[in-house]
This record gives structure tokens, C-alpha cells and sequence, in this order.
């Protein structure tokens, strides 16, 4: 048999990395996998001794909150240019949020007009909307809901009160799809904002403390509690503090069906640290605390982090020039990063092949399982999409102005990172190399979750 593609190189499996190693393909598909001497093919890519890597699954984009649906477009070319490809994108869409079913079709055709990745959609629940869209949304193939305990917008980002997300967590389960939550407590965060306007306290540093670490904590066990009441599967999108981790593993310990998540940039940025230097460039909610680096590497390596995401916001720099940082809008360009600054600084803390490892584990495997597109995708294994990329050792400064969004900012700009992307295959198709996006738009697919068992 001649097979259409033959990628050959240190192969990350789910049973380790293994050395000399081919990846067979056909038909967008993993058809076989084998050690030496490679099959006959159409293509061979022989990387030597880079590393193959199962595409990343980042599960929390926000690709269309800036430029619309259009936005798939530049926010997927950059997805490819960062190893990814598939995205799980948010459902707070502009101007209007995923939460009917019309509204998930025009999402599903703007992915297939405009998407060069694979996409995977959350939904969510409109307060006074009730519950009755919910499984109608789900059969169509959504793999998650979405709410938030804080308004960021009154229509695309709005509050869900405790009685509605009740009401939603008691719909999710016979649909057997997680709730996640933006956990913030709205009364604290605002309250804590108004005071330090009215102190003159506005300028970035201070987005931290009006931000308070109670806030976070607070949503999260209202949420988690909530959960436990009901059997749902809660989950936390972005914790930022280690107590977070800890109350989601003692609910899980009581019975609980909850699970958090971590974005990288918990993980690489410091706010003492790097305040100063970076400003509103580096303005997230929850925000970035200070002197938690180490305790949350913590909880990845004890097995208490779910997965790892990138939560890339598709705003423009000038969203952040403002003169007082509650004015700055919240969220920051991370697809191309993802992969890069996690690699990084676990090989500085686990050395390179562990790094490689918990790499394709936090970022392939955890999220494709979690939002049911394993085993189709996350893993190399025969009958899995062909969803491949070549990571190349070696130090690599990154440049925000060579980004493929168009967005040509980021807090990471300049920053040396000691592995790069090489080389991306979307279901067989090379899509990214030499640095250039190689593929078109519309070639990406809506990936629904797997029907559950």
C-alpha cells in the first residue's frame, strides 16, 4: 500500500515518545504508525530528531468577540501558525452570543467559510432565557455551556444570577455536557473597582488588588456548591490562584463532579514582576497575581489541573491605551504562544522530554477528551485525524509583528522561547510551514462533541 503522506521523527504516543518513529497517512487519517523504515508514500517528511506532537486542542478561544463571526478567519491562520488545530471557541460572540439554535448554524457556516483550523463551540444561556434551548443545542453537536458570574457586557457578557444557573446545572446533566463558569463575584469586583477610582488608584498595578483574590474564590464555591447539589459537571475556565485548584479537588473529594482549568499565562507571568514592564499589555481577568508561579506549576504536576488554554482574546492594542487600566479592555493574543511558553518553563522545571510530554497531555490529549472530540482527536493513533506538528528545539525569540492574527501584539514580544513550531498538518494537509500559513480559508470543520455515553 502507498500511502499519501508519511511524517517520520521522535513521535510523541500515548505510551511515551518513541525514537525513529513514522506516522502513515491517508485519507486525512492516521492509517499507521511504525518504527524505521518508512512505507511508501506520496510526501515523506523526515524531521530527524524534532519532535511530532499531536495537534493542540486549546479549549478556550475567543475568536469572534471583536470582529464578529469574520474573525475565525486571522484568529485560525494564527491558531495553525501555534501547532493548533482545533479550537474550542467561547460562545460571546459580536454582537450577539451563541445561545439559540440559528445562531449556532450562522456560527457552524462562518467556520466553514471562513476557519483554517478545526473548531469545536460552546453555547450559552441568555438571563430569562430559560432552559429549553439547551438540549436542541446540544444535539446539534455543541461540546460545552458557558455562563458567568460577572456582567463584562449586558448582552454578549452578561450575568447568570444563582436561581437561572441552578436551573441550568439541573438541565445539563441527563444532556451529560459541562457548565463552565467565568468566576468572579460581581458585588466585590465592583465595589473593590469603585474604590479604587475614587482614590485615584487607576493606574496597571492596580488591577490586581480591585480584583481580590475573594472575588474569585467566592464564585468558584457558589458554583462548585451548586454543582454538588446537583450532580452537574462544573468547571472552572480560569483559575489563578492555587487555593482555587485545592477547593475544586476537596469538592471532587465530597462527590462533586468538578473539574479546573489553567491559562498558560498563570503559569509565565508574575504582577509584581512584570507589571512595570508590560502594563495593560498584560491586563487579564481574574487578573494575574503575584508570587503564585511556582505553588500553580504545583498543581499541574499533581495532577490537579485539567487542561491548559490559551483564553486568546482577539483585541486590538489599542483596546489597552487608556488611561486608566479599568478602562482597558481584558484579555490577551495567546495562539501562537500557547505551546511555546508552556514548553519553555517545563522544560526548565521537568527537562525537555518530560516538557514534551505533559505538553501533548495538557494541551492534546486533556482537552480533546474533555470536550468529547477524543479519540478522533488528541492522540496519535491509528484511525485519529492526521493532526500532526513538528516542534523544533532550539531558542527562538519570538516577534508579535510576525504574527498571523493581524493583531501583531502580545505581553510575551521578545521573549526567547526554546522550541518553535516547524511544521502543521490539519488532516493530513500540511497547513503551516517556513513560517507561512499554507492553507485556505473554509478548509477548517465544526468538529461536534462525540454523543455521549
Amino acid at each position: 500500500m502507498s500511502y499519501d503522506l508519511v511524517v517520520k521523527g521522535r513521535c510523541v504516543l500515548p505510551n511515551g515518545i518513541q525514537d525513529d518513529c513514522w506516522i502513515a497517512v491517508k485519507g486525512g487519517i492516521v492509517a499507521a504508525i511504525g518504527q524505521f523504515d518508512p512505507p511508501p508514500a506520496v510526501g515523506l517528511i523526515d524531521v530527524g530528531r524534532d519532535f511530532v506532537v499531536p495537534g493542540l486542542v486549546d479549549g478556550q478561544t475567543h475568536a469572534t468577540s471583536y470582529k464578529g463571526l469574520k474573525g475565525f478567519e486571522p484568529t485560525t491562520r494564527s491558531a495553525l501558525a501555534g501547532g493548533i488545530t482545533t479550537i474550542v471557541d467561547m460562545p460571546y460572540d459580536n454582537p450577539d452570543p451563541l445561545n439559540t439554535s440559528d445562531r449556532l448554524a450562522a456560527k457552524i457556516e462562518a467556520i466553514q467559510s471562513c476557519s483554517h483550523c478545526d473548531v469545536a463551540l460552546y453555547a450559552t444561556v441568555a438571563p430569562g432565557q430559560g432552559v429549553a434551548e439547551m438540549a436542541a443545542l446540544a444535539q446539534a453537536g455543541v461540546c460545552a455551556f458557558k455562563i458567568s458570574s460577572i456582567e463584562s457586557h449586558p448582552v454578549r457578557f452578561p450575568r447568570l444570577p444563582a436561581d437561572e444557573t441552578l436551573e441550568i446545572l439541573k438541565a445539563s446533566v441527563p444532556l451529560g455536557l459541562p457548565v463552565s463558569l467565568h468566576n468572579e463575584d460581581q458585588e466585590i469586583v465592583r465595589a473593590s473597582i469603585a474604590r479604587h477610582r475614587e482614590a485615584g488608584l487607576t493606574a496597571p498595578r492596580h488591577h490586581e488588588p480591585s480584583r481580590p483574590e475573594v472575588a474569585e474564590l467566592s464564585a468558584t464555591a457558589q458554583f462548585l456548591e451548586l454543582g454538588l447539589a446537583t450532580g452537574a459537571h462544573t468547571h472552572i475556565v480560569h483559575i489563578s490562584t492555587p487555593k482555587g485548584f485545592a477547593m475544586v479537588r476537596d469538592y471532587a473529594a465530597r462527590g462533586a463532579r468538578a473539574t479546573g482549568e489553567i491559562c498558560v499565562h498563570y503559569l509565565h507571568f508574575d504582577n509584581d514582576r512584570d507589571i512595570d514592564r508590560l502594563g495593560a499589555r498584560m491586563k487579564v481577568s481574574p487578573p494575574l497575581r503575584s508570587g503564585y508561579i511556582d505553588a500553580l506549576w504545583q498543581a499541574v504536576e499533581a495532577d490537579e489541573v485539567s487542561f491548559i488554554s490559551s483564553d486568546h482574546s482577539s483585541w486590538p492594542v489599542d483596546n489597552k491605551l487608556t488611561a486608566s487600566i479599568f478602562d482597558a479592555g481584558a484579555g490577551i493574543p495567546g495562539l501562537e504562544t500557547l505551546g511555546p511558553s508552556f514548553y519553555t518553563d517545563a522544560e526548565g522545571r521537568f527537562g525537555a522530554e518530560a516538557a514534551i510530554i505533559r505538553l501533548a497531555e495538557h494541551m492534546s490529549r486533556r482537552p480533546a477528551a474533555f470536550f468529547g472530540l477524543w479519540p478522533r482527536k488528541g492522540e496519535i493513533r491509528v484511525g485519529a485525524d492526521a493532526d500532526l506538528v513538528v516542534w523544533r528545539r532550539g531558542d527562538h525569540r519570538f516577534a508579535a509583528s510576525r504574527t498571523h492574527d493581524g493583531l501583531n501584539w502580545s505581553p510575551y514580544d521578545g521573549e526567547t522561547f526554546s522550541i518553535s513550531v516547524a511544521t502543521t498538518i490539519r488532516r493530513g494537509e500540511v497547513v503551516f510551514e517556513q513560517g507561512l500559513i499554507v492553507s485556505t480559508a473554509g478548509s477548517g470543520r465544526f468538529i461536534p462533541r462525540a454523543a455521549v455515553r
